[in-house]
């Protein structure tokens, strides 16, 4: 499960450089800057909810 978490944090940000060093993707940086603090909040719920149990 972290593996995953982590690797998918790193594609997020990558895409995020990936869009701003190219001027015409900067929808791109976007999705990745949303995709990467979705990532990052559900990551963190799921962390919570199994240090309840």
């Amino acid at each position: 499960m972290w593996t995953l978490l982590i690797i998918l944090l790193i594609v997020w940000a990558g895409l995020a450089v990936f869009g701003f060093v190219v001027k015409g993707l900067l929808w791109l940086a976007v999705l990745g800057i949303v995709l990467f603090l979705a990532t990052l909040v559900i990551g963190m719920l799921r962390r919570t909810a199994a240090t309840k149990e």
